[in-house]
């Protein structure tokens, strides 16, 4: 039986192109005021500013601030990566995300299930708690980690086996649920079971040897929830 769920936050909660593109085109305009410069750093990081759109590589999709600044600091000479991350992560604290659903009456739908519910990201934990502030959902999540809390980033399951060690649950009797492999592989890593959602970049065909369920977005989640207690 599922007793939790932990989610990622980008791609998952929030529609990533919707959300996100948005963050890339104002942190680039931060950069530089240099077009073609401008130009050079969204290739790098992958992404079209003319589409608002990511390629399935790009490491801002499940990429931490360091690793996203160690991609740009090569075009920025003399830049130092403390700065370019603090950067990023104002932006992204202030950066308008898009829900892939009407999100404060599904969480407040989990909960009344008996769920206990978790947020693990890749995003530094400040953003992550202010998008959820934003929302109105701080006050229905019980964990909420980013890669800078202390418990690693994913792919690894740190963030995920931290979850359980602060709520008291077996990993088997939670699901992890994302758009990405890195998501699916730290849920199962950590022994979970693995939902994956359509809302970020990756396709149903990327994702499905790697989930135990794919749904086009976490609106899905009762009717599954639902399906695994008929069974």
């Amino acid at each position: 039986m599922i007793r939790g769920l932990i989610f990622d936050k980008d791609g998952t909660l929030f529609d990533f192109r919707r959300s996100w593109g948005l963050w890339a085109d104002r942190v680039l305009a931060e950069i530089t005021p240099d077009a073609d410069l401008r130009g050079r750093l969204a290739a790098a990081i992958g992404y079209d500013p003319l589409r608002q759109d990511f390629h399935p590589s790009s490491p801002v999709i499940a990429g931490t601030a360091p690793e996203i600044a160690e991609v740009l600091l090569p075009y920025l000479p003399g830049y130092a990566p403390d700065a370019l991350m603090a950067r990023m992560n104002a932006v992204a604290a202030t950066a308008q995300m898009v829900p892939a659903v009407a999100l404060r009456p599904l969480f407040e739908s989990l909960r009344a299930r008996g769920l206990v519910i978790g947020l693990a990201t890749n995003d530094t934990e400040r953003p992550a708690r202010a998008h959820l502030a934003a929302h109105d959902l701080t006050d229905l999540f019980d964990f909420v980690a980013g890669y800078d809390s202390g418990h690693g980033a994913k792919p690894a399951p740190g963030q995920l086996l931290a979850f359980c060690r602060q709520t008291g649950l077996d990993p088997a009797q939670v699901a992890m649920v994302g758009d990405s492999r890195h998501d699916l592989e730290a849920g199962r890593a950590a022994g979970m079971q693995r939902v994956a959602v359509l809302t970020g970049i990756a396709g149903a065909a990327d994702l499905a040897p790697h989930a135990d369920v794919v749904l086009a977005d976490i609106g899905g989640l009762p009717a599954w929830l639902d399906e695994r207690v008929a069974a």
